[in-house]
């Protein structure tokens, strides 16, 4: 039986401090602040009436919260950004606190909005992890992704494709101001298809239809919509020459796979593919809810060693194998970092059953115990 337990965020607000809480839409933030801020004012901007009375008039929130006291949270808070001057001058001048949620800084961006100049710390919420459900069936993960309503779902295609129609394709295009639709909708395809690959702007346009320049733009559209990050490669060169270009991955590993038309299966390499996806997935958001500073990572030299990920200063580096047999040939870009770095755990993260050592320097865990071992803290970063 799948169900969501309590979410990791740890998200406490002092009585004298703001915040911004970040998170794609469908995450669960509206959900998470009813629950958790359900003696506060809460001010929902998707509310048509409430929307026009402060997108007409910001001053009405200094107007009816000066004498507040206490947190007013505003719900997808980039939908209005004049209100952030009067949040600024609320923050200034009276005693209350503000959480925001919002599911873009693009606009807030583009209409040169006041982000508070620190006055406000950042929370992000990630889609649902391993340690926040029950019932995890990986191969489903792989179909339904991790937003919690299509994890629930009995038809979790159907979700995401009115997710992907009416949300991706519409109303990220209206936000970006992008005016070629069909272009825009077959880059997400495109994007999807090459997540976790190296980004080549390109090769992508070739298959878009556009230029190189407008496929960069569509790129940052998606992480300034949250619906995407770049992975940097490891730079600190000893020996071999490495690839320094990003990667680039989108949000949720079952929105990817819908976009890219596949159902992975395992034991095939789409699974593979997904598999690595979805561990990078619970890195972000161990890295969101735990560690905001973990430096994330891939390292991959111009002969094809590779790494799938490296967390910290060489503290972990991990190799994800989606087969159910790990072999000799799999440790080949572990074995090759090791030589030339000190690695402090060298992990590989598969579908075998029990956990084992190769040597004195590299580990096979199954995924669920790797996933134990990163969510107690035990991983070592």
């Amino acid at each position: 039986m799948k169900r969501i337990k309590d979410r990791i965020l740890d998200l406490k607000l002092p009585a004298n401090r703001s915040a911004f809480l970040w998170g794609p839409r469908k995450t669960g933030k509206t959900y998470w602040i009813n629950r958790h801020f359900a003696d506060s004012v809460i001010i929902d901007l998707l509310k048509t009436d409430v929307f026009a009375d402060y997108a007409s008039r910001p001053s009405l929130l200094r107007e009816r919260y000066q004498e507040y006291r206490g947190p007013v949270v505003i719900d997808e808070i980039q939908m209005v950004p004049d209100l952030l001057n009067e949040i600024h001058w609320l923050i200034e001048n009276t005693d209350v606190s503000f959480l925001m949620t919002g599911s873009s800084a693009r606009k807030l961006r583009r209409r040169h909005a006041n982000l508070l100049g620190g006055r406000a710390w950042r929370y992000t919420m990630a889609p649902l992890t391993y340690a926040e459900t029950e019932g995890f069936d990986l191969e489903l993960i792989m179909v339904s992704g991790l937003l919690p309503p299509h994890f629930l779902s009995s038809d979790p295609v159907q979700d995401l494709r009115a997710y992907v129609a009416d949300y991706l394709k519409e109303e990220i295009a209206a936000e970006a101001v992008i005016q070629n639709i069909p272009a825009f909708a077959e880059f997400l395809r495109v994007a999807a298809l090459t997540s976790g690959e190296l980004l080549n702007y390109t090769n992508v346009g070739r298959e878009t239809g556009v230029s190189a320049k407008v496929v960069r733009n569509y790129f940052q559209i998606l992480e300034d919509t949250l619906l995407g990050f770049r992975i940097q490669p490891w730079r600190k060169v000893k020996n071999r020459r490495l690839i320094e270009t990003e990667k680039f991955y989108l949000f949720d590993v079952g929105v990817a796979n819908y976009l890219a038309r596949r159902s992975p299966a395992i034991g095939t390499p789409e699974f593979g593919n997904s598999f690595e996806h979805y561990i990078l997935m619970e890195l972000k958001a161990y890295q969101a809810y735990r560690n905001p500073e973990l430096d994330i990572r891939y390292w991959r030299t111009s002969t094809g060693f590779e790494v799938d990920f490296i967390l910290g200063d060489m503290n972990v580096a991990i190799e994800v194998k989606g087969s159910r047999r790990v072999h000799s040939t799999h440790t080949r870009g572990l074995r090759a970092l090791l030589e030339e770095h000190t690695v402090k755990r060298a992990v590989i993260v598969s579908m075998e059953k029990q956990s084992r050592k190769l040597d004195s320097y590299i580990e096979v865990l199954p995924w669920q115990v790797f996933l134990e071992t990163l969510w107690s803290g035990e991983l070592g970063v």
